[in-house]
C-alpha cells in the first residue's frame, strides 16, 4: 500500500459519512437538479453501464438520478438458475470472498476477520445457527445493477437494522479498515429455507447509505429494529 492510499484511508475515517451521504441522497432524488442529465450520461460512460439491459433503456426517462441508479432490468437480462441444489448469486456483483465461517469469525481480507455476532447485530442467539457454516461476500461496483434478490426461496424470519459508519466497501478499503462489514450501517435479513436458516446482510457504504426492502420500505437510522 502506498502513501496515497493510506492518506485516503485516514481521510475516510475523518469524513462525516452520514452527513455527506444525506447531501448526495437529497441531490440524487431531486427532480430539478440542474446537472442531473449530464451526471447520468457521464456515469453511464465512466462505468460502462449497458442500458440495453434496463427495463427503461432511455437515461433521460428517469425522473431523478436515484431512479436511474436503482433501475430495474428486463426479466430476461438475468436468467435464474433452476437446478436443484444450486444457489443464485443475490446481486449483479463480484464475489470478493467465499469460504467457511471459522467458528464465529468471517474472513474479510488478508490479516482481517470480523465477528459473525457483530455482523448480525450483537446477538449470539441469532448468530449461533450460522457458526461453522459458509459465507460469500459480494461487491457491487457503482455501475452495477443495484437491486438484491433472494439466492433461494425462503420465508422471512427477522429483519434487523444495525447502525454504524459508512466506510467505502471498495476492495482496497476492505484490506485497510478492520472489521469493515461489522462496522458499517447494515440490515440483516434472516430467512428460513429448505436447507436451513440463511442470512442476507445488506451493507451500506458512503454515498449509498439508503437501504430498502420490499417488505419494510426504506430502512433509516431512526428505525432501530423491524421484525416480522
Amino acid at each position: 500500500m502506498n502513501m496515497t492510499h493510506w492518506f485516503k484511508v485516514i481521510l475516510l475515517y475523518l469524513l462525516p459519512h452520514h452527513s455527506l451521504s444525506r447531501i448526495v441522497q437529497w441531490n440524487a432524488r431531486c427532480r430539478h437538479f440542474p446537472l442531473r442529465k449530464s451526471i447520468t450520461r457521464w456515469f453511464i460512460r465512466h462505468y460502462n453501464v449497458d442500458m440495453s439491459e434496463a427495463l427503461e433503456p432511455d437515461p433521460e426517462a428517469y425522473p431523478d438520478f436515484n431512479s436511474f441508479f436503482t433501475r430495474a432490468l428486463r426479466p430476461e437480462a438475468r436468467p435464474i438458475v433452476q437446478n436443484v441444489g444450486h444457489i443464485c448469486c443475490p446481486a449483479d456483483s463480484t464475489i470478493s470472498k467465499i469460504g467457511d465461517i471459522q467458528g464465529m469469525q468471517i474472513f474479510q481480507a488478508k490479516g482481517h476477520t470480523y465477528s459473525l455476532v457483530d455482523l448480525l447485530g450483537g446477538s449470539e442467539e441469532r448468530a449461533q445457527p450460522f457458526a461453522g457454516g459458509r459465507f460469500a461476500t459480494t461487491y457491487l461496483s457503482p455501475g452495477d445493477y443495484r437491486r438484491v434478490h433472494m439466492p433461494l426461496s425462503g420465508q422471512l424470519v427477522e429483519t434487523v437494522y444495525i447502525p454504524g459508519r459508512l466506510f467505502s466497501v471498495a476492495p482496497d478499503y476492505t484490506e485497510s479498515v478492520p472489521r469493515l462489514f461489522a462496522r458499517n450501517e447494515r440490515v440483516a435479513c434472516v430467512f428460513q429455507t429448505e436447507v436451513g436458516l440463511m442470512a442476507v446482510v445488506l451493507v451500506g457504504a458512503i454515498f449509498v447509505g439508503s437501504i430498502e426492502t420490499v417488505w419494510a420500505g426504506e430502512i433509516t437510522r431512526l428505525k432501530v429494529r423491524i421484525s416480522r
